[in-house]
């Protein structure tokens, strides 16, 4: 094979328009990248977007590699180890990481008269100036990093010796002080008897191009790790909803004494965009004197954080349910100990107790959606008592309203997750309230709640929701 630095290949060089050409797309696809690149950043405090920027900078490493190779090739083969020219407006990233020119360069080792030839660029790569000449082979491993001395000479030894071609990377330490990564790709020049008369070798600085690697690798692995826990984190978010919120697949039916029982049902809608497990619950529990505690509510937050201080405010909740507590007070006891809580939060809700003998519900609200009452046909949302959200003051005010409960009549309690718009768009109420033919007609509470979750259940909420449905037995 020719040596590469001696070779004749004027009656190879190609077109410059070509070539020119060529030049001309690849930046042009590489200003393309960095316009991505500058996109990309925007979000650069995620570990995706640190992903993003990572590849971009990869991208353009090789498309400013492959422009400084066909700068190369329009100038063709230097006669003389001067730098190569060139091409004319470099890469903008050239002020930052150097010429791209200048971490590519070539060498000559000829054995048989101790001759040395390099490239301009070689000398730049290894910050020797042209004045003290290259460096011999025997040279050679004095810049090279004590661990990769080893490397090089198994190297260039199988070169030499086997005529094995060279493919490998070392580091070199320069004098001053920067350490650099070097790729050397070689192969040994035959003499007409067929032994070994020289080596010549391609060595380029991809010092930057395995920082971009490494970039990218560690980036890569904080994101899977970051999408590892957020999977892990929605699993046990799920486990803990799934272990508190009552698990209805039919209606639920409470034998009081009375000639009104309540058939109830649930479900839990998770929010559409973010897919994240949110603080909403739902709940119905008969109560030991003969009434029936209903209430929805939504904390702020999601994941564990969130289902955990839901599963601890459904526990007291219950707790304080069962010893006679009224519905007001019991939110007004939520509110403290959700403002004394280590894990502060705000939060609505609602609270109802139902008397199954008289038929009356009484509840109350804090900061919630009014329950809508389905009769006859139609709907309508009953009238709010005064209440704020709860952890919003430690000196909420929580009142009481009451309404009387005829025989087929039927309750939608939901969490705003499943109405929410701007403070004065009530669309969402009115979509739920148009669904009364449909909803008096249903055959259960579950078959109401199905309903529910055909019509609201595919459209985009950025927030999970609840929806439980409770009817008044004939």
């Amino acid at each position: 094979m020719p040596s590469h630095l001696s070779a004749d290949l004027s009656a190879q060089h190609p077109d410059p328009g070509t070539v020119d050409a060529l030049i001309s797309r690849t930046r042009r696809l590489r200003g393309d990248v960095d316009a991505v690149r500058r996109g990309a950043g925007t979000d650069e405090d995620t570990p995706q977007g640190r992903w993003h920027r990572a590849l971009c900078e990869l991208a353009m490493h090789h498309l400013d590699d492959v422009d400084g190779h066909l700068g190369q090739l329009r100038a063709g083969v230097p006669d003389e180890p001067p730098a190569i020219p060139a091409p004319a407006a470099p890469p903008a990233s050239a002020a930052r990481t150097g010429s791209l020119l200048s971490r590519v360069g070539s060498a000559e080792w000829n054995l048989l008269t101790d001759e040395v030839s390099w490239s301009g660029e070689l000398y730049q790569i290894f910050g020797r100036t042209p004045a003290k000449g290259p460096m011999t082979l025997d040279e050679l491993p004095s810049v090279v990093h004590a661990e990769d001395q080893t490397l090089l000479q198994g190297m260039v030894t199988g070169c030499l010796v086997d005529g094995r071609p060279i493919d490998g990377e070392f580091r070199i330490v320069r004098r001053d002080g920067l350490v650099r990564t070097v790729h050397m790709m070689g192969e040994p020049v035959l003499d007409p008897d067929g032994r070994t008369a020289s080596m010549w070798a391609v060595l380029r600085d991809v010092s930057e191009l395995r920082r971009s690697e490494r970039t990218l690798s560690e980036t890569r692995d904080s994101f899977r790790w970051r999408r590892q826990m957020e999977h892990t984190e929605r699993r046990v978010a799920v486990e803990l909803q799934e272990a508190v919120l009552p698990p209805w697949r039919g209606s639920l039916r409470f034998a009081h004494e009375g000639p009104a029982p309540l058939d109830v049902a649930g479900h839990y809608l998770p929010s559409t965009t973010t897919g994240l497990i949110g603080g909403d619950w739902y709940d119905a529990l008969a109560l030991p004197d003969g009434e029936a505690l209903l209430t929805v509510g939504d904390l702020t937050g999601h994941g564990v954080a969130a289902t955990s201080s839901m599963a601890m405010l459904l526990g007291a909740l219950r707790g304080m349910a069962i010893a006679g507590i009224g519905a007001a007070a019991l939110l007004g006891h939520l509110n403290r100990l959700l403002e004394t809580s280590g894990q502060p939060a705000l939060g609505s809700a609602m609270c109802c107790r139902y008397n199954p003998v008289d038929q009356v519900l009484t509840w109350a609200q804090a900061g919630h959606p009014a329950p809508l009452l389905f009769r006859g046909g139609t709907g309508r949302a009953l009238r709010r008592p005064e209440g704020v959200l709860l952890g919003a003051t430690p000196r909420g005010v929580y009142e009481e309203a009451s309404v009387r409960l005829l025989p087929g009549d039927l309750l939608l309690l939901h969490t705003d997750g499943l109405t929410r718009g701007s403070p004065d768009d009530d669309s969402g109420t009115r979509r739920l309230l148009g669904l009364a033919p449909r909803l008096t007609g249903a055959r259960d509470a579950q078959d109401c709640v199905r309903t529910v979750v055909e019509e609201c259940g595919e459209s985009s909420r950025e927030d999970d929701a609840c929806v439980m449905a409770v009817r008044v037995g004939h």
